[in-house]
């Protein structure tokens, strides 16, 4: 096969052996060398094929390392609120929205905040003034409650009789009455399952092309589902087949695990995990561990804290600590990861304690376990984790300054001083892996790097920038977001530097955003992405 040699180039490879090249050679799906342009000449031989860059810069590919991907590609679809701040603004696109699909049996939206609505208590009675006629489901920029309004209510079967769901809530009005918001696992029971039921395959199948398209056009290379279902992995599959079995994206699943509140049907649950990792493991689409979500977020006071909230309140752990601890372990005895969500201190620390049940249990063995978010941990955490060899996955776009005021005012004190305190984890000698969580937050790979580097605003640049001691140098966030990233769910020895021997996945921008400066990455655009060495994105 002929070698590709790719030349008159800025080249970041995020090795700390070689952390700039020239050039580099591309044999097949890999890089045969990396290095300086005399060197490369060499390599390539003289048959080789030419790609000039024009000196632009090559990154290694982004890994979103936690994302979800169907909910991200039907989201792309779906009325965006997330920059709403306010109930007219909100309701002023319901109401367009609906003029401008009359016939649509229901109105989907996704992304307001909850500081966007009076009292931050939205009701159905304010969707109603709007859209009366259909039902209308709409997801908090979290994705951990949904706001409905009266006719969904009605859909969905919810009365002021029907109970509160093992680790979610129903909103009720002083008179006992459903209000219109469905908090945590009543959001997944309720919506998530009634709209997962009248969606086809077709459509599923088409919300997995957007996010494949969208996630190529910004440089992104591999990702991370952290809630893959029989119905996500089946559209993937579909994916695969209609290209002969690959993926222009690297595709890694963690199976999601709900807490039912039975020991035996939630081990049943990483059976079925344990099952799909031996079945489907290729170097396009695999199932690598399970995901569990400990506890809800900070911004609707669900997320589990060793002390309350500003308001008094807390929220008890969804996964209680006895009923995690046989979960986790028998994960870890057959081999799988585990990723699990914790936003609350109470919540990682329950991770933690788990964790170290299954190192207790099963003994030394290879392990790369997670923690996803990791919002607030209190100090001490971060050393745990590096003891425990526990990946921080955390995500920059999460704390934008523009949607920051509320989940610091529902804490309320001294600990919204230290949220999304990347260093502490650099520091401990944890692995820290960047990623975006999509939809929760937006997938661009670009903007979430200004976020890291600079705590500033990617969503409106008149915000200061939040605590921006927690800021790191561009060059160790973009690796964080790459070579950690990849190494996240093991993929170290594969991909994410870019050095020989390892996979030709690499992103081309237009500008040098080392050169030009952090704020160029809001503008920067991705002109080519690279995977196993054939371009599957050019613009």
């Amino acid at each position: 096969m002929t070698r590709t040699l790719v030349t008159n180039a800025r080249i970041f490879t995020a090795d700390t052996a070689n952390e700039w090249a020239e050039a580099l050679v591309i044999d097949g799906e890999s890089l045969a060398y990396v290095g300086d342009a005399v060197g490369a000449h060499a390599a390539a031989g003289a048959d080789a094929a030419t790609l000039d860059l024009d000196g632009r810069l090559v990154l290694p590919g982004f890994t979103d390392a936690h994302t979800h991907l169907v909910m991200m590609g039907e989201a792309l679809g779906r009325v965006g609120l997330t920059d709403a701040r306010s109930l007219d603004e909100i309701q002023a696109r319901l109401r367009a929205a609906r003029e401008a699909a009359p016939d649509a049996p229901r109105l989907l939206g996704r992304g307001w905040l909850f500081d966007s609505l009076p009292g931050g208590a939205p009701t159905a009675a304010m969707i109603d003034a709007v859209v009366a006629d259909v039902p209308v489901y709409l997801d908090a920029n979290d994705y951990h409650s949904v706001w409905v309004n009266s006719a969904a209510l009605a859909e969905l079967g919810i009365t002021r009789d029907t109970p509160d769901p093992i680790g979610g809530a129903i909103g009720r009005d002083a008179d006992g009455e459903p209000d219109g918001m469905l908090f945590e696992t009543a959001a997944q029971q309720f919506v998530w399952s009634h709209l997962a039921s009248i969606t086809t395959d077709a459509d599923r199948d088409a919300a997995v092309e957007r996010t494949i398209a969208a996630y190529l056009a910004t440089g992104v290379t591999g990702v991370v589902d952290m809630a893959f279902d029989e119905l996500g992995l089946e559209a993937f599959q579909r994916a695969a087949a209609r290209r002969d079995g690959s993926l222009p994206i690297r595709v890694v699943g963690h199976w999601f695990v709900a807490n039912t509140g039975d020991d035996a049907a939630n081990l049943e649950q990483v059976r079925r995990a344990v099952e799909l990792a031996g079945e489907i493991e290729s170097p396009w689409l695999r199932v690598v561990g399970i995901k569990l979500v400990l506890d809800g977020v900070i911004d609707a006071c669900t997320a589990a804290m060793r002390h309350p909230y500003a308001d008094g309140s807390n929220a008890d752990p969804i996964w209680p600590l006895d009923r995690l601890k046989p979960v986790v372990a028998a994960a870890d005895a057959a081999g799988l990861q585990v990723a699990m969500h914790a936003i609350g201190d109470l919540a990682s620390d329950h991770a933690l304690d788990a964790l170290e049940h299954a190192h207790e249990a099963n003994g030394e063995r290879a392990r790369r376990h997670r923690i996803e978010h990791l919002e607030y941990a209190a100090p001490g955490t971060a050393e745990r984790m590096a003891r425990l060899g526990v990946t921080a996955s955390m995500q920059p776009v999460h704390a934008d300054p523009a949607i920051w005021a509320n989940w610091a005012a529902m804490l309320g004190d001294e600990r919204a001083d230290r949220g999304f305190a990347w260093p502490e984890y650099v520091d401990a000698g944890a692995l820290l892996a960047f990623s975006t969580d999509a939809p929760t937050a937006p997938h661009e790979a670009l903007p979430n790097m200004y976020v890291a580097a600079t705590r500033r605003s990617a969503l409106d640049p008149s915000f200061g920038p939040n605590q921006p001691e927690f800021a790191l140098p561009l060059a160790q966030s973009i690796a964080h977001a790459t070579r950690d990233a990849a190494a996240s769910c093991g993929d170290e020895g594969v991909r994410g530097r870019l050095a020989a021997g390892l996979a030709a996945d690499f992103a081309v921008l237009d500008t040098d955003v080392f050169a030009a400066g952090e704020e160029s990455l809001l503008s920067a655009t991705i002109v080519r992405t690279v995977v196993a060495g054939s371009t599957v994105h050019e613009a």
